[in-house]
């Protein structure tokens, strides 16, 4: 099994590049779906982040208001590190579940998990390849302003609290510049995918430690 972490900065098109890779038959793990299922209303992530956070994170059915909760976490890297702490050690077991689960179904699977916070965690280390996503901070503040209604001060924040895409860059095997046309993206992924297929192929059924 080949483990590929997939990340990149916000609003870059992960989600885009993650599609075509499993279109073209890699299975695929996101790491924000798996957060959204663990903080669903009476979960023990929903109960420790109401505590945490307070009532204010909640939209009134109970379930998670995420723009009031980014609002929070983006503006101090304290309340990101609890924010962290609460999910991280859950999302992690969720993850390595299904990739034993995948494991155990096809072992010469090629498993891309997308995931923003792979360096900043450390996630990286126990990954096989890694790709980062690219694309200029305008087209950063267009998405986010048309994904989540966001005003372009509200993007620069969010965008300037993430990590420096330098250090993301580090520890890559593989860039997707992801700034020109759709298509463009495609032929990129699709010339990736057979690189990392072959590689799958050399090292068969074993592949959990990083090369």
């Amino acid at each position: 099994m080949l483990i590929i972490g997939l990340t990149g900065g916000v609003a870059s098109g992960k989600t885009t590049v993650s599609q075509i890779l499993k279109e073209e038959g890699a299975y695929l793990i996101d790491a924000d779906r798996i957060a959204r299922e663990l903080v669903q209303p009476n979960t023990p992530a929903w109960n420790e982040l109401k505590e945490t956070f307070g009532n204010e994170i909640l939209k009134e059915d109970g379930s998670l208001h995420r723009k009031r909760l980014a609002e929070k976490i983006y503006s101090s890297p304290k309340q990101r590190e609890l924010l962290n702490r609460i999910l991280h050690p859950r999302i992690k077991a969720e993850i390595g579940r299904r990739m034993r689960e995948i494991g155990l179904k096809d072992p010469g699977a090629m498993v891309v998990i997308d995931a923003a916070l792979i360096v900043e965690l450390g996630d990286y280390l126990e990954m096989d390849k890694v790709i980062v996503v690219t694309s200029t901070e305008a087209q950063q503040i267009e998405r986010l302003r048309d994904r989540n209604g966001m005003t372009p001060e509200e993007a620069r924040r969010i965008i300037a609290a993430q990590i420096d895409l330098e250090e993301k860059l580090k520890v890559a095997d593989f860039v997707i510049r992801n700034e020109g046309s759709l298509e463009e993206t495609k032929r990129m992924v699709k010339e990736i995918f057979q690189k990392l297929k072959k590689i799958a192929l050399t090292k068969g059924p074993r592949a959990l430690q990083k090369e």
